[in-house]
């Protein structure tokens, strides 16, 4: 029977680009669901930006523009990474949107009815210059325990002391430098300790197979009150000035951010539904009425550091909410990803930036693959090594898979046109189904490294077999073509049936073979396993090896050669221009009207611009940065005296001028508002 699931994963934040880190889960679900959609199970997978909060609002105030705005800029720089690693999210969304203030407010109006929300008065640390509340981490001081400096208000970074900002000896807000004053103000608390939610809790913990081992018993410690952090009622508002939900009937109160985050998983999934798509994918239900159905399955993915919200307050939040709103009946958690044995630090240089990987041109099913192989269904840490990296890529990928492909599909287009022929078919059909059955088991299980050692062996074990019958020897004896026929077909089948069992992990380079390769008209599914072509297309090369020089760049930090790079620090400074050069340089305000894809080029766009007398056509290296739609309409600075130059896609008749620096991020110029098109800008 055909599984209906909703899938998401844990909401990045909405103050910068995508770390390896989301980067390592979004490839874990999308290896999951993919797997899922090929055994005709419907899943609805979405995500969103975790758009609210303080460090948003913070952020936005000091660039000087509204937090909608910086959210929206955030968000017109994720469609490069979702599609660079082939992630097939349905729905991507964010947390500021209608439909998250109504399902918020909703649920929040629900637990007031329950008797699951009251108020009382809270001090906290309050910065006069600033004119609001500090969050813990915006309070340092000297630490009450070693008395180190500059240390944060909820924990000391060098004696690993926890404590209340209130503790801090000599605290100072970092937003100002001014000494935070204690004041008092009302908040609203969600009674966590209500013994009716600890019973729900205890019992959903209990569940068989909900959570992993570890992150139940880590839960039960924060339920039963042992360890460190122990349950109490949550503090679910802040105060104005804040970025957030305003809480109904309350004015100057917002929801904190972590109880409307988690509902954006359902806000997301409401504007997928609201929006038609879920119908055009052939779900006839509402919203409402898919979330309330009981063969629904709802499952997140999530990173260790959040282990709290999702196991504690957000299954309580939903089952007091009542129906629709339905608890998670999976929540599964990851590990951290480390880089060479140590931690990811930007300081240190040990940080993979995944748009640095995609800039360089290094495969996305490149990483897929690696992080596959070192994923597994517990909650352990897994490590990015360049040596290992390498060698995986080059001798699991290239040498062992690719290479069955590339030798035995040659000899049969070139002796038999194409054709396969097969002895004992029912027996090859039987040991596929074996191993196809043995893989689709630890996929289901999230087991992927060893679902990987499988096919590999299974690999090794079509080379050797492949070898020992030296095909190279057969084709020079034309009596013994039907046996180099039969020995080529069996190697081919094996690479069909590998590359079903890696479509999963690898989408792209299995659509390839299902449509260059075996003709086949979509792209593979679980059941094609079992199916022996009968012929094969022309051999394609599928899959390049990775150069050492690639992974150097990548872990150096060195930037994009496709764009200016900043000029490191300590550098000397560009030599200084005359007033009268620099207005040799005519920047004009221009306004975007039409916006596409340069055929045949990965990197350009080709931009209709108005210049106010005129229109021109520029080509603007922001493919992957930009979606052309959403530049349509848009004003931005051009270079308008710059000489036209030729190119193989057309003639650029000036440039557009955006930002960039060391890190990842490219940013269109964009004059203020009231600007028009031919202005000039000096």
């Amino acid at each position: 029977m055909a599984r209906q699931i909703f899938v998401t994963t844990a909401l990045p934040y909405a103050n910068g680009p995508f770390h390896i880190g989301h980067i390592m889960e979004y490839i874990q679900a999308d290896i999951w669901v993919r797997f899922q959609r090929m055994q005709g199970h419907t899943l609805h997978f979405v995500g969103a930006d975790d758009a609210h909060g303080a460090p948003i609002m913070l952020k936005a105030e000091e660039q000087g523009i509204p937090p909608q705005e910086l959210v929206r800029r955030i968000a017109a720089d994720r469609p490069r990474y979702l599609t660079g690693f082939h992630l097939s999210f349905d729905h991507w969304y964010t947390t500021d949107s209608a439909e998250n203030t109504e399902l918020s407010q909703e649920i929040y109006r629900r637990l007031q009815a329950a008797g699951l929300i009251y108020q009382k008065r809270v001090e906290q640390f309050y910065d006069p210059v600033k004119g609001m509340f500090l969050p813990d981490r915006y309070i340092k001081g000297e630490c009450p325990s070693c008395h180190s400096k500059d240390q944060y208000g909820d924990a000391c970074e060098v004696c690993s002391s926890v404590y209340a900002p209130t503790d801090l000896i000599e605290p100072y807000s970092t937003l100002s430098g001014a000494r935070p004053e204690l004041r008092s103000s009302e908040h609203f608390f969600f009674r966590l300790s209500d013994p009716q939610c600890v019973a729900f809790l205890a019992a959903w913990l209990d569940a068989p197979g909900r959570l992993q081992v570890q992150v139940v018993n880590k839960a039960r410690e924060w339920l039963t009150g042992q360890g460190e952090q122990r349950l109490g009622d949550w503090d679910i508002s802040r105060d104005a000035p804040y970025f957030g939900i305003p809480i109904p009937d309350a004015p100057g109160k917002y929801f904190y951010v972590w109880l409307d985050a988690p509902v954006g998983y359902l806000a997301a999934l409401k504007s997928y539904f609201d929006s038609g798509q879920a119908r055009a994918r052939g779900e006839p239900r509402s919203f409402a009425e898919f979330l309330a159905a009981p063969d629904t399955e709802q499952i997140h993915f999530i990173g260790k550091d959040i282990i709290y919200f999702h196991t504690l307050f957000w299954p309580a939040m939903l089952r007091f909410a009542g129906p629709p709103f339905r608890v998670p009946d999976h929540v599964y958690v990851h590990g951290f990803i480390n880089v060479s044995g140590e931690k990811m630090s930007k300081s240190r240089g040990t940080g993979i930036s995944p748009l640095r990987y995609l800039e360089l041109g290094m495969n996305a099913e490149w990483l897929r693959y690696y992080l596959a192989a070192k994923l597994n269904a517990s909650v352990e840490d897994l490590d990015f090594n360049p040596e290992d990296f390498l060698a995986r890529i080059n001798s699991d990928l290239v040498g062992k898979y690719v290479n069955i492909a590339s030798r035995a599909a040659n000899f049969i287009s070139r002796h038999f046109g194409g054709r396969l022929r097969y002895a004992e078919e029912e027996s090859l059909r039987a040991q596929a189904g074996q191993l196809a059955a043995r893989v689709a088991e630890l996929y289901a299980g999230r087991e992927f490294a060893r679902a990987m050692r499988e096919v590999m062996a299974e690999a090794d074990r079509i080379n050797q077999q492949f070898d020992a019958r030296q095909p190279w020897l057969l084709a020079k004896e034309p009596a013994r073509h039907g046996e180099l026929q039969e020995v080529c077909s069996r190697a081919l089948y094996g690479f069909k049936l590998l590359t079903v069992l890696l479509a999963p992990v690898l989408p792209q380079v299995a659509a390839r073979a299902a449509r260059e390769l075996f003709g086949h008209p979509a792209d593979f599914t679980w059941a094609d396993a079992a199916q022996l072509p009968r012929s094969v297309g022309p051999y394609r090369h599928l899959l390049q090896r990775v150069e050492a020089r690639q992974l150097e760049a990548l872990l150096s930090g060195e930037p994009d050669r496709t764009a200016a790079p900043a000029p490191p620090a300590g550098t000397p400074t560009p030599a200084t221009l005359s007033i009268d050069e620099f207005r040799r340089v005519d920047l004009r305000v221009a306004r975007i009207l039409s916006a596409e894809a340069a055929a045949g080029s990965d990197k350009l766009l080709r931009l209709t611009v108005d210049l106010g007398s005129e229109q021109r056509t520029i080509f603007a290296g922001i493919k992957g940065v930009y979606d052309p739609a959403a530049l349509v309409g848009r004003l931005t600075v051009v270079v308008a005296n710059l000489a036209p130059r030729k190119m193989k896609f057309g003639t650029s008749e000036g440039m557009v001028l955006a930002a960039s620096g060391a890190g990842a991020g490219l940013y269109l110029l964009e004059p203020d508002a009231g600007a028009q098109p031919g202005m000039r800008i000096s």
